[in-house]
């Protein structure tokens, strides 16, 4: 689903700090967790805003692209993938892990982290039906053809990264 699909639905940071607190509060029972490893980049805010409300200090990154222009899923590609240190947490399957991740859409992405930490238990703030199987905790689910218009790539219209944008 590209970003000029009918349905979209534009969370400002308001909304998605709320929204991962609320996460937080679904996850405080799932526990108990040793750490986190968040999905970069979208997993970077929500792994923040968890972090604090479940009082984790082991905080890690898990480095894919998938959106290569903000517009089309591309193929995937592993840029960094998790420290030996978080996998060998307990029984180096993922126990004790939580992965989070600001959106599961067709779940390609969550696959590639599961097949890595297979026991983990996996969050993500908003889920879309192809995604949501792949996904133990979530807060809201939206259709699959919605684009979510998240608050980092929002100004009074879309801002496009600084990379891609003129230098003047």
């Amino acid at each position: 689903m590209s970003p000029t699909s009918p349905k979209a639905f534009p969370v400002s940071w308001d909304q998605f700090h709320r929204d991962c607190r609320a996460l937080a509060w679904r996850l405080a029972s799932a526990g108990p967790f040793e750490a986190i490893v968040c999905i970069t980049r979208g997993g970077l805010v929500p792994a923040a805003i968890v972090a604090r409300e479940l009082d984790l200090r082991l905080i890690e990154s898990v480095c894919i692209a998938s959106y290569h222009d903000y517009k089309n899923q591309g193929e995937l590609q592993v840029l960094k993938d998790i420290a030996p240190s978080i996998k060998g947490i307990g029984d180096g399957s993922g126990k004790g892990v939580l992965v989070i991740d600001d959106l599961t859409d067709t779940g390609k992405t969550a696959k590639i982290v599961r097949d890595m930490l297979p026991n983990a238990h996996f969050a993500a703030v908003y889920a879309k039906p192809a995604g949501r199987p792949l996904i133990d905790t979530f807060v809201t689910e939206v259709s699959q053809d919605t684009w979510i218009y998240f608050p980092w790539d929002m100004g009074l219209a879309y801002q496009a990264p600084i990379r891609e944008g003129s230098a003047g």
